[in-house]
């Protein structure tokens, strides 16, 4: 007897915008700005324009280049009209869309261009997957080279009905980082309009000038599982300065989503924060009305995938912001095999603990996403 379906909301998706998407939106004297490449002939190295620069990088090779092109296998990662389909043979219902074309937003060095960028991607998303089904739920971007231009765009996008905005996490090489006080007014303003603070794991502005791709920070033995290891440990920073410098505290219900990066990192990093500021309190500054456990334990949020531990986090150390998420469509993700892993990681586990992780936490956030079917959260 095949086992039951399990639904989901998932807290992690990309969606591959258009190509040209920045092309066919901005002016001519923008267009000509936003990122394109060229290969050499032999197919070995490209060059990457991005806004006036030129950086050479070597190309993965062919075998490496299948592998990666799995991202793309599921049919509805490009096309939304196919999107749906997907996730209902998935067991999804719902899902946080991220993007993918912002991950090149660190490169930019002109304010406008990358403010009238992350604006047509906004309008677009909206258009595209906003109103193509209440189920996708997608992240507005804003630019982190300018806060005003940041605040500006998130107001706006807020107006449209978006409920999360999407932070790398770390800011533009240009900007100062999260925890100083130029980003007040940005936080400020995401309390107010209710969104969603939502960091996605490994999208540090990226080094092209030393040679790096997406993800890329170390060569030679063991590569491959540091780089893997190390995209998981920029939203735990950001996380940490957004509690140590004050930023949630001053802003109790401003909401915190750290995606794909996992959960027992969660009570570690609290642990660890509780024991900083008691044992340096002479030394402190800011001084928080509340303790960093309980500021984290109430305002962030942690996805995960496929770790068994994160279960733990919430059964075992207390931490109940927890959600799945099936990171659709990449290959570290669980297209092809989502009902495999849920039931993997939640059979034996407890309904209470499993419906807050499959969806509670996610209508918390999002309380005007659709539930999966037979979903019930407070009593509904």
């Amino acid at each position: 007897m095949a086992a039951p379906k399990l639904w989901a909301n998932s807290g992690d998706s990309h969606f591959l915008e258009p190509d040209d998407l920045w092309r066919s939106r901005l002016p001519r004297r923008l267009a000509e700005l936003v990122p394109r490449t060229e290969k050499d002939p032999d197919g070995r190295w490209e060059s990457i324009h991005v806004d006036g620069q030129v950086f050479r990088r070597r190309l993965p090779s062919l075998a490496q280049q299948e592998f990666m092109q799995a991202t793309v296998a599921a049919a509805g990662s490009r096309d939304v009209g196919k999107r749906l389909a997907d996730l209902d043979g998935e067991g999804i219902w719902a899902e946080l869309v991220f993007p993918s074309l912002g991950m090149w937003s660190g490169s930019f060095r002109t304010p406008e261009l990358l403010r009238e960028a992350m604006r047509a991607s906004n309008d677009w998303a909206k258009e595209a997957l906003m109103d193509h089904s209440p189920r996708l739920v997608p992240t507005a971007q804003v630019s982190t080279m300018d806060i005003d231009d940041a605040v500006g765009e998130l107001n706006r996008c807020a107006a449209l009905g978006f409920r999360a905005v999407f932070l790398p996490v770390t800011p533009h090489p240009a900007q100062r980082d999260y925890h100083r006080e130029e980003w007040e007014p940005f936080w400020t303003a995401a309390e107010e309009a209710g969104m969603v603070i939502a960091f996605h794991i490994g999208t540090e502005p990226i080094d092209f000038a030393a040679g790096n791709s997406i993800g890329v920070t170390y060569h030679g033995p063991g590569g491959a599982v540091l780089n893997y290891t190390e995209t998981s440990f920029g939203g735990q920073r950001a996380v940490v300065k957004l509690v140590a410098s004050g930023a949630l505290d001053r802003h109790p219900d401003l909401k915190v989503l750290v995606s794909e990066g996992g959960a027992t990192w969660v009570p570690f990093i609290a642990d660890r924060m509780e024991e900083g500021y008691r044992q340096h309190a002479m030394v402190v500054r800011p001084k928080l009305k509340r303790g960093p456990r309980e500021i984290i334990y109430s305002q962030v949020y942690a996805s995960f995938q496929h770790d068994s531990s994160a279960v733990a986090a919430m059964t075992a150390m207390g931490f109940t912001n927890v959600l799945w998420g099936s990171d659709y469509p990449h290959i570290e993700g669980t297209f092809g095999h989502t009902q495999a892993t849920l039931h993997q990681l939640f059979d034996g586990v407890d309904a209470k603990t499993r419906d807050r992780i499959l969806f509670g936490s996610f209508a918390e956030l999002f309380p005007d996403a659709p539930l999966p079917p037979g979903a019930h959260v407070g009593g509904e």
